[in-house]
């Protein structure tokens, strides 16, 4: 098993779950209750993780989670109802609840 995603917001790492199982890829969680630990051990050593269970899958579910995540690239693109710019990341105008088209 290799790490694919970590982070200390757990639901990042169950969106980064549901990403990965969808494209048919079995993952597992560790340190998923180890919150309880901090004081104990570090904060960093807490945060849940997210195991690729087959190696071979592992430079794809990056590569997935890699496309998922990262929305900088990505275009901001113009609402046709009000034609208000709107950062790539909404599905939806923030003026006018307009459908990205």
């Amino acid at each position: 098993m290799k790490l694919v995603y970590t982070h200390e917001n757990r639901f990042l790492v169950g969106n980064a779950q549901n990403i990965l199982e969808q494209a048919g890829i079995r993952v597992v969680w560790k340190n998923e209750f180890s919150s309880g630990a901090i004081g104990e051990i570090s904060p960093f050593d807490t945060w849940p993780e997210l195991w690729v269970v087959d190696d071979t899958n592992y430079e794809q579910a990056i590569d997935i989670l890699s496309n998922a995540f990262n929305t900088s690239t990505a275009p901001e693109w113009q609402c046709a109802q009000c034609n208000e710019q709107n950062d790539a990341a909404f599905e939806t105008c923030w003026n006018c609840q307009t459908e990205k088209i």
